[in-house]
């Protein structure tokens, strides 16, 4: 693995395509953010602790799983992060394709940072690395769906730019969901993305 900062400079401050590598770390927390196969086993244990999570916040409600059977999740993109060689957190991004979408929309998914390693940033690099996923991938915004009972999350969501929006989808009547969504300014973004 390359050693890559978080604005794609190697150690010798020489640019590196971290779309091709698939892979980043950051300076600030020396976290690998990998993107990886559904299949991945480090991305299904970090999937089964956040559903374990959300059932404690959320024991009579509604959780929006990922169903690993469904042939479109291959359509997906994850993304595993790793520090020093442990899986720590998780997120993922589906395409979007429901009546009266309009641009080119990815919507978050399964994002999750182990409880032992929150507050190092490494949510927010991996929500970075996602939105960059995203624009390399031709998108133009991202939608996602989070819960009543979830401040960090949506403290994230708005430090970031993610706007209250309308329930879209399954959400639609859920009393306990919330969206936002984000349109992508390529132009924000550091030049190694």
């Amino acid at each position: 693995m390359k050693n890559i900062d978080f604005l794609g400079c190697k150690k010798d401050n020489t640019k590196l395509d971290t779309r091709k590598e698939g892979k980043f770390v950051s300076p600030v927390t020396e976290v690998n953010f990998e993107v990886v196969d559904p299949e991945n086993t480090d991305l299904r244990e970090l999937i089964t602790f956040l559903d374990e999570e959300l059932k404690i916040r959320y024991p009579h409600e509604t959780i929006y799983v990922v169903d690993f059977e469904d042939p479109k999740v291959k359509e997906m993109t994850f993304v595993v992060a790793y520090l020093n060689g442990k899986p720590v957190g998780c997120g993922g991004l589906r395409p979007l394709d429901y009546i009266g979408i309009e641009i080119a929309t990815m919507e978050l998914k399964r994002f999750y940072v182990d409880s032992s390693y929150r507050k190092m940033g490494i949510a927010t690099n991996m929500l970075l690395f996602l939105e960059a996923q995203a624009i390399a991938a031709g998108f133009k915004e991202i939608r996602l769906e989070t819960g009543i009972k979830q401040p960090e999350a949506i403290a994230l969501y708005v430090k970031h730019g993610y706007q209250p929006i309308d329930l879209f989808g399954p959400y639609l009547g859920d009393p306990d969901s919330l969206c936002y969504g984000k349109i992508l300014d390529v132009d924000a973004l550091p030049e190694s993305f």
